[in-house]
Formats: structure tokens, sequence, C-alpha cells
């Protein structure tokens, strides 16, 4: 079935057909390129279409309306240098000698059709086995066959249909994810600039000074803190706003609906006292309500981040590994290994960093990592990666990174796994706050239609009050310490969770299913203990 797209024409003022490009959009009028009647702005455009067309992937163009990268003025990279054997040890995450995993940037991701053709990889080279997009952060991760294709090949293709990645080795080292968005520090400062002039400036009013001499303050004053409250509302307190906004559009309620319907009360109720010169109203109540809220935002982003497995490797890793000094060893703390250092692992032990081996003959068990239990064997001069476990002699080897920037730390932190910080605990969030929010409007709203009829002055008032006092960021704390505390007594225990949805999830198991990698079905080195009632003697014949 030919895929049709939509080609909007225009005549020029030379009267030539302007004809806008089939895979990028751009115009093309003088290019004369074109391809089973369709038109193409420059020879790498053409090039990816036909890569495309060849490999049956022409959907691509069905999902959005001209979604491709412009290749026009660009020529394909040259990327020998990615054959370099150290350059491709700093830019890999994860190799057995079979699949070798690798992430990129690509910062020409844009839309749904950039997602699908990324993900269809495995369509246009056989060596691809996984290709995985987060779309926020634009990266990629791949999982590709060493035998049937190269890191610079992969590199290669991703260019050659418009997404070259970018590709900076000094970025590579220790990424590290931000506790707090940079964006929130900003709206806390803006609130709390807010907060302490608007209260400065409402002197005359704390001061009763409201008559008289003081009446032209009041009014002067009053339009400054005006002016100041816009900045608090429509950019500190924007982002619960938009949330709410988008909850209403998709008929939900969520915890910030009644946070949103109390400031845009505030704003609207002071904003007509102060220009109908009716009282000073409540701004510097609500920068405060807006800037004691970022904070309990602020908060919740920092217990967040400390759930990481990046912050408690040693939940997994031994709390100290033995260093090699010359002919003498010691044992140090697994936090304090630095690259370049050499240290001692015995059978049974774990590797806590990424290494190249020195000494021995490694038989490195990668169940915890990849669900094989069948120990991979390495030599001398090799590369062992973190989270294995030796079962043979002991070794030594030579560390390439620190415990932090090891690549199990990495994957444990995965957004595949971690499913990014509100996704992970939104499902019991949205849950309680559906219900909660629900409760907090309807007495919200009785207690208007109370105080309207018993004493119209206090209605707002009353009304206001309520949604201010059930601020729901009680409820939303708790969830990241309940699910935190879970993971780290789970992690005591030594059940080691993916990510805290696995928590939601406990309460409604009925079958557990192992599939049969070998991690579960051999029992070398395991004790296994029966719990539970004893068979009868009918049920011991069966």
């Amino acid at each position: 079935m030919e895929t049709v797209a939509t080609i909007s024409r225009n005549t020029s003022p030379a009267g030539e057909m302007d004809t806008t490009c089939y895979h990028c959009g751009e115009s093309c009028t003088a290019s004369g390129i074109t391809l089973e009647d369709k038109s193409f702005c420059c020879e790498g455009c053409k090039m990816v279409y036909e890569i495309l067309n060849a490999n049956d992937l022409c959907q691509y163009y069905q999902i959005e309306e001209v979604p491709g990268i412009s290749l026009k003025g660009r020529r394909l990279e040259h990327y020998a240098y990615l054959d370099d054997p150290e350059v491709r040890e700093k830019l890999i995450d994860f190799s057995d000698g079979e699949r070798t995993r690798v992430h990129f940037y690509l910062p020409q991701i844009h839309c749904a059709s950039c997602i699908w053709l990324l993900e269809n990889l495995h369509r246009l080279s056989d060596g691809v086995r996984q290709a995985t997009v987060n779309f926020p952060r634009k990266q990629i991760d791949l999982t590709y066959q060493e035998d049937a294709t190269s890191l610079r090949k992969v590199v290669e293709l991703l260019a050659s249909i418009g997404y070259a990645p970018a590709i900076n080795l000094s970025d590579l080292e220790a990424p590290r994810q931000k506790a707090v968005d940079r964006r929130l520090y900003y709206q806390l400062g803006v609130a709390g600039f807010a907060f302490g002039n608007i209260m400065l400036l409402s002197f005359p009013e704390y001061l009763g000074l409201a008559g008289g001499a003081g009446h032209s303050f009041q009014r002067w004053f009053g339009g400054l803190n005006i002016l100041l409250a816009l900045p608090v509302v429509f950019y500190s307190g924007w982002d619960y706003l938009k949330s709410a906004f988008l909850g209403l559009k998709h008929r939900h309620l969520n915890m910030d609906v009644p946070i949103s319907l109390g400031i845009l009360t505030l704003f609207v109720r002071s904003t007509l006292e102060i220009l109908t010169l009716n009282g000073a109203g409540y701004l510097d109540s609500l920068a405060g309500l807006v800037f004691f809220l970022l904070i309990g935002k602020w908060f919740q982003q920092k217990t967040f981040h400390h759930l990481s497995f990046e912050r408690d490797y040693r939940s997994y890793f031994p709390i100290a590994a033995t260093l090699r000094e010359g002919d003498n060893e010691r044992t140090v703390p697994v936090n304090k290994l630095e690259p370049g250092q050499t240290i001692i692992v015995r059978h049974g032990e774990l590797v806590p960093a990424d290494g190249i081996l020195l000494k021995g003959k490694a038989r490195i068990d990668y169940s915890f990592v990849t669900g094989e239990a069948d120990p991979i064997e390495k030599t001398t001069g090799e590369k062992l990666y973190a989270g294995g476990r030796q079962t043979g002699e002991q070794i030594e080897l030579t560390l390439t990174k620190k415990v932090s920037q090891s690549y199990l730390t990495q994957l444990w932190n995965d957004d595949a796994f971690q499913k990014e910080v509100q996704t992970m605990t939104g499902r019991l969030a949205d849950r309680v706050a559906r219900y909660f929010t629900l409760i907090i409007l309807t007495l919200a709203i009785g207690t208007l239609a109370y105080w309207l009829y018993t004493d119209s002055r206090l209605a707002i008032n009353a009304f206001t009050a309520v949604l201010i006092i059930a601020c729901p960021c009680a409820v939303a704390l708790s969830v990241p310490f309940t699910f935190g505390n879970s993971l780290r007594i789970l992690a005591r225990n030594g059940f080691f969770l993916k990510n805290v949805n696995v928590i939601e999830s406990i309460d409604r198991i009925g079958t557990v299913v192992f599939d049969k990698t070998g991690t579960l079905t051999r029992n070398r080195q395991a004790r296994i203990e029966f719990a539970g009632s004893p068979l009868s003697p009918l049920e011991e014949k069966w």
C-alpha cells in the first residue's frame, strides 16, 4: 500500500511550483529531486526515504506529517575514531563479548515518529537487538550483537537516517542526576523575593494606616503588590496551574486542583479589593502559600533523589574491598575506591566496580545483571563489569571506574526501570488524590454556600481557608517516604527491587512466574527451605 503524505504547493513570484520535501517539509523549489512522484529537498532526505521504503518502514510518515529531520547541507560524518578500542571502552555501558549496550543523546528527537523509527532500528540492521527511546531526555539505549555489527556501524546507521548522536567524550564520565531541577530554585527565589517585599509594602495595612494620610500609601503599595504577585502566580505557581488544567482537561482530579483553585481565588479576590480600594487583599498570604508549597516540592524532589540506587549501592555491594598496594593488602570502603587502583576479588565475592583483569582466571556470574547463571570466563587483559560474582580462584583487577560510575549502578538508575520520579509513585498518589480532592472541593463549596447564607462577607475567606488548610503536601510527601523506607527494609533483608512500582503491585500478586534463564533452575550454592503447611499423606502420593 502506497504511503500518502500531505504536500502543500504554492506558486512563487517567478511562477515556479513551491513544493515541500516529503521527508522533512522544507521548501524544495529549485532542487528538482524527485522519486516516485515525491519531492525531496536534498539527496540526504531522498536517501532516508529509500532506506525506510526498502525496509517497509514508511508507516513513519503516517504517524506525523513531515516528521523527518532535514539533511540539507550535511554530509555523513566519518566515525572511524569509533573503531579505536580506547574510545569504544569509554562509550559502551556493558559488553559480555556477544552483546553490547550503549546509550546516545539524539538532539533531533522531536515527535512520535522519531520514537517509532528509532525503536524499529532492528529492522534496518540485523545486528541491533533492542532500542529504547527516552523522549524527555532525547536519549536512546541500544543493545547490539558484536558479531553482526559494530559501534561505528550503529552510529553511522543513526546518522544516515538523520539522528546523528551528539558524542562528547568529556561528558561521558560520571553522569550525575541533579537532585533538584534548577528551575525550581528560580521559582523559589521569585516567590521568596515577592513574599518578603509584599509583606514590607503591606505595612500601611499592618499599622492601621488605611485612612487619612495612609490612604495614598495603601493605593500605591497595593498596586506594587499586584505587580509582585503576578510572577508568583504565573511563574512560581505555573506548574500547579498547568497540572490542574491538564487534569481537568482529561477529566481527572489531581492534588493540584485545590491548590490552584486556592491560588487563583486569593489572587482574584485580592486584586479586586485593591483596585476597588475595599482592602489590602491577601497577596502576602498568596506569596507565602506558593513559597512554602515550593519548599515542600523541593523537599519532595530531594527525597526522590535519595531513593536512587546510586546513593545506596552498598545495599548490594560489599561495604569494603581488598586493595593491593605492592606486596601489601588492606581493606578499604568501596566508596573510597578510585580508578587505577588494584583490588583482590576472592571466590564468592562481588566485583564492586568496572576494571581490567590483571591476574588470575575469572569465572564471573552475572546472574544479578543479566539473569543468566552460566559463569562467563575472562582471561588477563579483558574487562570485568561491576555486579558479577567471582566463582573461581582469587583474581586481581585494575579499576577503570568508581563504584558509583559503574555499569550496575547506571543500570539500576536507568529510567526504563525507574519510570521517572513522577511515574514511580504516580499510581498510588493519583488514587489518593482523586478522593482527597473530591472531598476537599465538596467541603469548600459547602463552606462557601453556608457562609453566603450566614455572613456573605466571610464566605470567600472561609472558602479559601478550606482550600489552603487542606494543602495536600503531607499526602504527596508521605508516598516517597513510605516507598523509600520499604525499599531499604527489603534491601536490608536481601530482597532487591528495580523500582517502587513493584511495591504497589505486591498486594495484587496472585501467581509468581519465573522465566527459565537458569538462575533459578540450578541449585549451585543454594540452600532451599520449605515454608508452609506439611503435606498430607494423600498429597505426598501425588
